[in-house]
């Protein structure tokens, strides 16, 4: 059974594991520490929400969800939503991805969030498709990655 609930910070080291695991499975451009998930994810004073899916006491995925602040590393307009999802690659294509959105789309309405950007690295073809399947679809240029929007309903 796979609970889907808010982070703690004890989740750290595992959220950790999990882009690491990416990064590994060659999904992911750089691997990180715990003090940058903490940072990254779980300290953030722009968090709207960070939810994770735990099966059997180990997190399996996780998903984040921010508000954009001015000068942020996506050039995402302030106000709208910043959103990502890491799930273990022995987890995936299991329907987390699908019931973490659910968690974090109802934070967005919570926040009153408009818009959620997406930005995918163009070569990451599992999570284009994830991201489509969701409802984003591109909405401006990026260089090396495609910017894609979710409309809050």
């Amino acid at each position: 059974m796979i609970e889907i609930r808010p982070a703690r910070t004890a989740d750290a080291e595992h959220m950790a594991e999990i882009q690491n695991a990416i990064f590994r499975a060659g999904l992911r451009a750089s691997s990180v520490d715990v003090a940058q998930v903490r940072e990254r994810y779980l300290d953030l004073k722009h968090r709207v929400a960070c939810t994770v899916a735990e099966q059997e006491g180990t997190v399996v995925g996780f998903q984040s969800l921010n508000r954009a602040w001015p000068g942020n590393p996506y050039d995402v307009a302030e106000g709208w939503g910043i959103i990502g999802t890491h799930i273990h690659p022995d987890a995936g294509r299991s329907g987390l991805g699908r019931r973490l959105f659910a968690s974090s789309l109802a934070a967005a309405q919570a926040a009153g969030l408009r818009h959620i950007d997406a930005t995918i690295g163009a070569d990451n073809s599992a999570a284009l498709a994830y991201y489509s399947a969701m409802g984003f679809t591109p909405y401006r240029d990026g260089k090396d990655a495609i910017p894609h929007r979710f409309d809050v309903p």
